[in-house]
C-alpha cells in the first residue's frame, strides 16, 4: 500500500512535519535532498515553505513542480520519541 500525506506543516530550515492517513506522524529533513534541476530552487527557504499536499497524489508538491514520493517521505520519518 502506498502511504497517503493528509497534512503537512513547515517546521525549519528544511524540516517538514508530516502525517499519514495510517496515524503515523513525524518529522523528516529534507536538506540532502534538494539537488537537481528541480530540487535546486527549493534551497531558497521561502521557496521551500510553499509546499502543498496534493490532494490526488497525496504527497508534498511545490509550485515549480517539484514534488516527493509518498514512500520515500514516510522510510524518512523520524518520530518523536
Amino acid at each position: 500500500m502506498i502511504p497517503k500525506v493528509i497534512a503537512a506543516q513547515y517546521e525549519h530550515d528544511f524540516t517538514v512535519r508530516i502525517t499519514f492517513a495510517d496515524g503515523t506522524e513525524g518529522d523528516v529533513d529534507l536538506t540532502d535532498e534538494l539537488y537537481g534541476e528541480v530540487f535546486e530552487p527549493l534551497k531558497d527557504p521561502t521557496a521551500f515553505k510553499a509546499f502543498t499536499v496534493h490532494p490526488e497524489f497525496h504527497t508534498l508538491c511545490w509550485p515549480n513542480g517539484a514534488d516527493i514520493a509518498p514512500e520515500f517521505l514516510y522510510e524518512q520519518l523520524q518520530i518523536p520519541a
